[in-house]
């Protein structure tokens, strides 16, 4: 009996204490699952544990950020070699982790001391944070990338290596965006070491269609003004023969030198560096003969018409990129008096 009372008040004792634990924990809010500030994020915040980017949910700030890069390397600081400034490109940048590419006006650099200075990895992230804090950025990463994600995304990316490259598993990234009334949205990333650092800037945008359709008039407007028309004339792969998107480029060089009937033009046909250089002059040639033949079928007489090709000879670009390869193959029409 003595013994069946002692269990009962021990078991009295235990209840007391998980009651009063429950009450400390509802009556605690930091333990409290129902606290919401964390998820309004604000210019000190991190937004990391979202899946996607939230644009909507960083503030929109007004501050005068100035002119595309926004700001300065700290004191004592310095680019490496020539920066990396595209008008219109793509950058990935770290979302919970996954990198995500982001279009517009991008800036890339790496970043070491001025001369006579040591580099710091904590100065250059703090200067950077308290700045772009004070400008009403928000972090929204802050950590690495792991390698299975490396790996299946840096193929995707047309710049992997080039200067201020970011995004490589063994790197601590930060990211910062900006929401500017006057700028719009500015993605940041950073990333130090003991060494030295990197730093990429994009402001969002989107393609500003420049490519127009070729004219009589515009090829009219070349020749007199300029002495040239430079033009992109498609053929089958390594053969002379124009395409049909070729063939409308031809017609209005008909329609040209039907409205300027005194012009007489030579044909040049140019190539990339690209297989055999004496392949290509042969091919240039060819091609140079085949749109002189198209003009003369069209009306043109033969007279007002020479054709010449010098394959690689005479590139507008250097031949070290697919860019400029393409620039290089190309028909030029020359006015002749």
């Amino acid at each position: 009996m003595k013994y069946t009372v002692l269990l009962l008040v021990a078991l009295l004792i235990f209840s007391s204490c998980q009651n009063e634990t429950k009450q400390e924990i509802s009556d605690n809010p930091e333990n409290s699952s129902t606290t919401t500030s964390e998820n309004q994020p604000s210019p000190s915040q991190t937004v990391e544990d979202i899946a996607t980017l939230d644009l909507e949910s960083i503030p929109v700030s007004d501050t005068d950020i100035g002119a595309f890069p926004y700001f300065t390397l700290p004191k004592g600081l310095k680019p490496i070699n020539s920066s990396f400034l595209k008008n219109l490109d793509v950058c990935f940048f770290p979302i919970n982790g996954t990198m995500t590419p982001f279009e517009g006006k991008l800036y890339k650099i790496n970043i070491t001391e001025e001369q006579g200075e040591q580099f710091s990895k904590i100065y250059l992230e703090r200067s950077l944070e308290e700045y772009l804090n004070s400008i009403g950025a928000v972090k929204v990463f802050d950590g690495q990338i792991g390698r299975e994600e490396y790996e299946r995304y840096n193929k995707q990316d047309p710049n992997k290596g080039d200067e201020g490259d970011i995004g490589y598993a063994d790197e601590n990234i930060k990211f910062y965006v900006i929401r500017n009334k006057k700028e719009g949205n500015i993605f940041i990333q950073f990333t130090a070491n003991n060494f030295g650092g990197k730093l990429n800037v994009l402001k969002e945008g989107i393609l500003e269609q420049t490519i127009t359709k070729i004219t009589a008039d515009e090829i009219v407007h070349d020749l007199t003004s300029q002495g040239k028309s430079i033009l992109y004339i498609n053929f089958d792969t390594d053969k002379s023969v124009i395409t049909h998107d070729g063939k409308e480029v031809v017609q209005q060089i008909i329609e040209a030198l039907k409205k300027e009937s005194a012009l007489h033009i030579t044909i040049e046909g140019h190539t990339d560096n690209t297989g055999d250089a004496t392949r290509n002059k042969k091919l240039s040639n060819e091609r140079a003969e085949a749109v002189l033949k198209a003009l003369t079928s069209g009306g043109i007489d033969n007279t007002r018409l020479t054709a010449k090709g010098f394959g690689s000879e005479r590139p507008l670009v250097a031949n070290d990129s697919e860019e400029g390869k393409a620039k290089n193959r190309r028909v030029e029409l020359i006015k002749t008096n």
